[in-house]
């Protein structure tokens, strides 16, 4: 099933347009932390339709996740361009979930603090039951959705505080959408495509099958920590490609389009 969330309310793509459902839910990620999935929109009734226009009227279909998480370093490609040693443990941490925009945001490049404004195509989990202590073979069905992210860094800011939190926490710097993808659509996790483009440019083209710590590891090695619950939202890694790899950043008026296989495009333009 893929989700979308426009100011009409929760819908279904279907046939290329959008069936508006009707929901008690404001958004998906509230009827994920409540139920644990996204199959009561499977039945749910149709109120509506209206065109699928790219990413005109979609909004983040999490609105405000319960935990933000992030890894860094999680691609062999990345590690080999960075030469970086292939970390034995996740480097994980927490980005401030009011840093959350959706498909087709205006970003601000926040100057007085970076000139280092970067982007990350990566692939974002929604947890949908509870990982604690969990085991690997546990972890994959506890995910409700698949979206993508663009993972948007102050490279600067991270170098100059050592807190991977402020890097990543300006508003809009945690671009989520344009949609949710269901599990049942996903044949293999480990063969998500991730791409990126900056202004028609292609810059990331890899797959899940590049993971340092592939999506059912990740998960367990997190949940022996913090226990993860539904409706937190786990970001993968991003593969080379970044500006940081090229040692060229965003500049206002850049658009950033990131594509996760099945997941409608994610779009976001920096302003200054």
């Amino acid at each position: 099933m893929h989700v979308v969330l426009t100011s009409a309310g929760i819908g279904r793509i279907e046939g290329g347009a959008i069936a508006v459902l009707d929901t008690p839910y404001p958004d998906p990620g509230a009827l994920i932390e409540a139920t644990g999935s996204l199959d009561a929109l499977a039945t749910a009734r149709v109120v509506r339709r209206i065109p699928l226009d790219g990413d005109q009227g979609l909004l983040a279909p999490l609105v405000r996740p319960r935990a933000l998480w992030g890894v860094g370093l999680n691609y062999h490609s990345k590690a080999e361009k960075t030469g970086r040693p292939v970390p034995s443990e996740p480097v994980l941490y927490l980005a401030a979930p009011s840093s959350v925009s959706g498909p087709g945001a205006s970003v601000r490049l926040p100057a007085e603090e970076t000139a280092e404004m970067d982007y990350e195509a990566e692939i974002a989990l929604v947890i949908g039951r509870t990982l604690d202590r969990a085991a690997e073979r546990d972890a994959w069905p506890a995910v409700a959705a698949v979206t993508a992210a663009n993972d948007l860094t102050a490279r600067d800011v991270m170098k100059r505080t050592s807190a991977p939190v402020l890097a990543k926490s300006f508003p809009g710097f945690t671009a989520l959408g344009g949609s949710l993808l269901s599990l049942d659509e996903i044949a293999d996790p480990g063969a998500i495509g991730v791409r990126s483009w900056v202004g028609g440019e292609r810059r990331q083209d890899c797959t899940g099958a590049d993971m340092i710590f592939a999506i059912p590891e990740l998960l367990a090695r997190i949940s022996r920590y913090a226990a993860l619950r539904p409706g937190d939202v786990v970001l993968t890694g991003t593969p080379a490609g970044t500006g940081q790899d090229r040692g060229e950043f965003l500049r206002p008026g850049d658009t950033v389009r990131v594509e996760i296989d099945g997941v409608l495009p994610l779009t976001t333009r920096v302003h200054a």
